[in-house]
């Protein structure tokens, strides 16, 4: 029997890839690193899934033979830059800069009315995760939701299912009960790991991406109710 709904955050809840990357390329030029990434180029960055890990397999496609300095230099440059990006991106996203994809809300508010837990199940920062629900949803945005992994408390980073396993934990249900979404192929992975049923939305940043076995592939969640997710489910 369906209970819950679990979320990822980033290209699923909200279009938020555009903002990350010029939030990237902003810590770039203030960090005086040369860097910076245009759109095709983030495009497959994002197959690295982590903000940290992704800057980090870029400084080492650039310089292969790149190793920890005395001190943890490369791991304070990163810690770094990643701070500045966090700043710039929640800025952004608190002057309006993002909001919920289509269908979003409602089928949470759906959700919830109806008995079923929410849940969230990212590898985005809980910094980000909070500016982002903050504004959509509201100061008490944690209240809505039974469970929230992050990469504060389940650091291996998608396609790995660490964090699926960790929000399944810590709800007390099983996978067969829950549905996930997703918009990319290191989420879908991770949650089909997990043992869950998995209904993708993806973007413009995801779209080429692999997605056999989801539960069902939807522009957005526009369609989609609980009584259409309840006969996925039990299909």
């Amino acid at each position: 029997m369906l209970q819950a709904l679990i979320f990822d955050v980033d290209g699923t809840l909200a279009d938020t890839e555009s903002v990350h990357l010029a939030a990237f390329n902003h810590a770039f030029e203030q960090a005086g690193m040369g860097w910076h990434w245009d759109l095709a180029q983030y495009t497959q960055l994002l197959d690295v899934s982590g903000g940290k890990e992704r800057m980090l397999h870029h400084w080492r496609s650039l310089q292969p033979d790149l190793k920890e300095l005395a001190g943890g230099a490369v791991e304070a440059t990163i810690n770094r830059l990643h701070e500045i990006k966090t700043a710039y991106y929640e800025n952004a996203v608190n002057s309006g800069a993002v909001t919920l994809r289509p269908g979003v809300l409602a089928l949470m508010n759906e959700a919830r009315a109806q008995g079923l837990q929410l849940a969230i199940a990212t590898t985005t920062s809980p910094v980000n995760i909070a500016a982002l629900l903050r504004s959509a949803i509201g100061l008490d945005w944690r209240s809505h939701f039974l469970a929230v992994g992050d990469a504060s408390n389940a650091p291996v980073k998608k396609p790995n299912p660490q964090v699926y396993m960790k929000v399944l934990a810590d709800m007390r249900l099983r996978a067969a009960d829950c549905v996930a979404f997703e918009d990319s192929g290191n989420g879908l992975r991770a949650a089909m790991a997990a043992g869950l049923a998995t209904v993708i939305t993806p973007n413009g940043f995801t779209a080429h991406h692999d997605f056999t076995g989801a539960l069902r592939v939807v522009p957005d969640l526009s369609q989609v109710n609980v009584a259409r997710l309840r006969e996925w489910h039990n299909r």
